[in-house]
């Protein structure tokens, strides 16, 4: 559903969010080891070409969000879990990585299998 400029405006500034009040078992638990989907779907995505293939740590559970590469395309909320993970900057970049750097990236179920 489009919405125009005006009305995004309006939503941000009324605090609205993707978040939704469904119960669901999570997939995935602080701590446990998972690998990213090496996918290039069509159209609209949220999950960065850098964390691809690469493996990282669950670090905390955001709760359940409307999966937007489905809502963007018209194809329904297909709500999830949100999950920031953890990667070591080897794991993104290899060598050029440095020794105890981390980055947190939020990821949604569907982009992620355990490792």
């Amino acid at each position: 559903m489009a919405i125009s400029p005006e009305q995004a405006l309006a939503a941000a500034a009324a605090g609205a969010s993707a978040r939704v009040a469904q119960a669901m078992t999570p997939r995935f638990n602080v701590g446990d080891h998972v690998m990213v989907s090496n996918i290039n779907p069509p159209g609209h995505t949220r999950m960065p070409r850098y964390i691809r293939g690469k493996r990282g740590v669950i670090a905390r559970d955001h709760g359940v969000f409307i999966f937007p590469d489905t809502y963007a395309a018209g194809r329904g909320e297909r709500p999830q879990h949100v999950y920031s993970v953890r990667f070591t900057s080897h794991e993104l970049w290899g060598t050029h990585g440095r020794a105890n750097d981390e980055l947190f990236v939020d990821v949604w179920d569907d982009y992620m299998e355990r490792a």
